[in-house]
């Protein structure tokens, strides 16, 4: 039986931190049998356009103070664990940007026999943008709620196994006035996984999938379902090589018939890759459709990623990262071209500190006028625990 924190490594985004590399280790205290983790990140950066805008730059000075509250229990067939994050930004030179986000997620996880497992997850965020704004000067603030849920059928030795998933979310914004009133919207989305084991820690894998987006604005034109049906496989720890692979196809119909369908390949990617158990190559490549913005109907995003974490001491580890990308907006004559670097050193302090400093390069060359942007970060943080 995976613990849920074992969970939380598999559901969340891979870590670019080589296994040997030291980091962070916070520690749980006991609160009425519940293992109770504290951590605080203190960030002070500074960014040269903080609104991503072509013209009429805005830069500042910014303190971030990040606190994070975990809760977890466990017993010998399930798992339960309940997080909070509250982001403050505080911006010196435009207060008017300064902000807090929430962030809160329960997630759990119950095994009812060795074939049979369910894993359930619930949030909610309080979040308010800076960039890209609807706008200028402005920040989009906006409020989402999800539930969901995935049920699996089959062992992890199995050499079939079924993975059945539902997904709720709203969106609504809090601006004043109509201010991204387009945007609110209401996704169900359904999927469902087909694993077979070819030996090891392989598997293929076959996937539908079917989202339907509601938007709140009576007779939207953006009201749509898309469906995808992916092939691909996941091996792990196959000669020093973790991976992902899913390629299929999908296709978005619109309620509103003067809008024209859309439809794309897709693929979903992700490759690790440790020549030395200190250091460690990623690739992460996509393409999707997301829901349309800015007038369109829909933005077609393709994306790559290449990362190198390197553990140079037990101590000193440094990451190198490499994006670049396409978004090309649907029923609009509008293409932009995304690319950022991003360098990182992080020093371990003690046991419960850590020390970081970063610099990150954005750029955004778009066929519309006025939509272009460079951008520039710098910054040094500190993240202690227990």
């Amino acid at each position: 039986m995976k613990s849920i924190r074992r969970l939380a490594i598999t559901l969340a985004a891979p870590t670019l931190l080589p296994a040997s590399a030291w980091a962070l280790e916070p520690q749980s205290v006991d609160v009425f049998g519940l293992q109770f983790t504290p951590t605080l990140a203190v960030k002070e950066s500074y960014d040269d356009n903080f609104r991503e805008l072509e013209h009429q730059k805005e830069s500042s000075w910014i303190t971030s103070i990040t606190p994070t509250f975990e809760l977890l229990a466990e017993d010998r067939n399930s798992a339960y664990r309940a997080t909070y994050e509250a982001n403050s930004d505080i911006y010196h030179d435009a207060s008017d940007a300064s902000n807090t986000d929430h962030k809160v997620l329960l997630e759990s996880i119950m095994e009812f026999t060795s074939s049979h497992r369910l894993k359930m997850e619930a949030g909610y965020n309080k979040i308010e943008e800076t960039a890209d704004t609807a706008v200028e000067q402005e920040n989009d603030k906006y409020h989402s709620t999800h539930v969901g849920g995935v049920y699996s059928i089959g062992s992890a030795k199995a050499n079939n196994r079924l993975d059945f998933g539902a997904n709720y979310e709203e969106l609504r914004y809090d601006n004043s006035g109509d201010i991204n009133a387009d945007e609110e919207r209401d996704t169900t989305a359904l999927n469902a996984i087909w694993f077979h084991r070819l030996g090891g820690a392989t598997n293929s894998l076959v996937e539908v999938r079917h989202s339907k987006y509601d938007y709140v604005l009576k007779d939207s034109p953006r009201n749509s379902t898309t469906d995808a049906v992916l092939v691909g496989g996941t091996w792990d720890a196959t000669a020093k090589t973790t991976g992902k692979l899913r390629v299929g196809y999908a296709k978005k119909d619109f309620d509103d018939n003067s809008r024209d369908d859309l439809s794309s390949p897709m693929w979903e990617v992700g490759v690790d890759w440790l020549p030395l158990t200190y250091s460690k190559f990623s690739l992460t490549t996509t393409r999707a459709f997301d829901e349309g913005d800015d007038g369109s109907d829909a933005i077609k995003n393709t994306s790559t990623s290449l990362a190198w974490a390197h553990g140079w001491t037990e101590r000193v580890t440094s990451t190198v990262k490499y994006e670049f990308g396409t978004k090309d907006y649907e029923g609009q004559d509008r293409s932009d071209d995304l690319s950022s670097i991003g360098l990182s050193l992080s020093y371990k302090m003690r046991r419960w500190l850590d020390i970081g400093v970063g610099y990150t390069y954005r750029e955004d060359d778009s066929s519309a006028a006025e939509q272009s942007f460079k951008r520039n970060i710098y910054m040094i943080s500190l993240t202690g625990s227990l």
